[in-house]
C-alpha cells in the first residue's frame, strides 16, 4: 500500500528516539489509538496520516516522528498483538500437543477479540503481498514471535513427535491458526457461532490427527507440506 504523504519520509536521526520518555510513550499511544480508530471507521485506504494527526490534535511533522507511514501503524499493531499473545500463552499448561495447540488457539482469539473490527478492516491488507501482509519480510518479527508459541506447544508436550517433526508440525499448526483467525474475522453468524462450531470440530479431529503421526506416510506428508508452505509463504525454503 502506498501512502502519498510518507513513503519518502525518514524519521529524525538525532536526539532521543521518540517514545522513550513517559511523555513520548503517551504521545505514541495517543497517535496509535487515533490511527486505529480511523482505520476501523474508514478503512485502511481511506485513512491518511494527516487525518490521524488531526484526530490526535498534533502536527503532521510530530506524527512522522512516531509513525512515518501507515505501514508503521500496522506493524505497531502486529507488534502489540503478537507480544500480548506470546505473554498470555506462555507458559502453556502441561498436556498433549493437541490440547496445548487448542489452548494457544483460543488464547489468540481472546487477545484479538477486542480488536476484531479494526482487524476486519485490515483483512485485505493482512493477506496482501505488500509489506504489511502477515507473510511479508517486514512482519517476520511478529510471525516468529507467534510461531514460537506453537513450537513450544509441540516440543513441550507430554507426547511430542520425533524431533524432525516438531518444527514442521508447529508451522502447520501456526498456519491452521491463521486460517481460523481469517474464518473468525469473516464470520457473520450470531455471536460468532460458526467459529465456535469450527473450534469444536477441530477439537474432535485432533486426536485422530495425532494418532496418524505414528504412520510413516503421514510423517513424510507433514515434512513435504512444510517445505511447500515455507517456499510459498515464508520465503525461507528448507535447506
Amino acid at each position: 500500500m502506498v501512502n502519498m504523504f510518507t513513503d519518502n519520509v525518514k524519521p529524525r536521526g538525532r536526539g532521543r528516539p521518540p517514545g522513550r520518555t513517559p511523555q513520548g510513550e503517551a504521545a505514541s499511544r495517543r497517535l496509535f489509538d487515533a490511527a486505529i480508530q480511523l482505520i476501523e471507521a474508514r478503512g485502511y485506504e481511506d485513512t491518511t496520516l494527516r487525518d490521524v494527526a488531526d484526530r490526535a490534535g498534533v502536527s503532521v511533522g510530530l506524527l512522522y516522528r512516531y509513525f512515518p507511514s501507515k505501514r508503521a501503524i500496522v506493524l505497531a499493531l502486529y507488534d502489540r498483538l503478537s507480544a500480548e499473545f506470546a505473554d498470555r500463552a506462555t507458559p502453556l499448561p502441561p498436556g498433549k500437543w493437541r490440547d496445548r495447540f487448542l489452548q494457544a488457539l483460543t488464547t489468540s482469539l481472546r487477545v484479538l477479540a477486542p480488536h476484531r473490527n479494526v482487524l476486519s478492516a485490515l483483512t485485505a491488507v493482512m493477506v496482501a503481498r505488500g509489506d504489511e501482509g502477515v507473510f511479508a519480510k517486514t512482519t517476520a518479527f511478529s510471525r516468529r514471535r507467534v510461531q514460537a508459541v506453537f513450537v513450544d506447544a509441540v516440543s513441550g508436550a507430554t507426547d511430542p513427535p520425533a524431533s524432525t517433526l516438531v518444527e514442521p508440525l508447529a508451522r502447520l499448526l501456526y498456519l491452521a491458526h491463521l486460517g481460523v483467525i481469517l474464518w473468525w474475522l469473516l464470520d457473520r453468524s450470531p455471536g460468532q457461532r460458526a467459529t465456535k462450531a469450527l473450534l469444536s470440530v477441530i477439537a474432535q479431529v485432533l486426536p485422530s490427527a495425532a494418532m496418524t503421526l505414528r504412520l510413516s506416510p503421514i510423517r513424510r506428508f507433514v515434512q513435504s507440506a512444510d517445505v511447500l508452505v515455507r517456499e510459498a509463504l515464508f520465503d525461507h525454503p528448507a535447506a
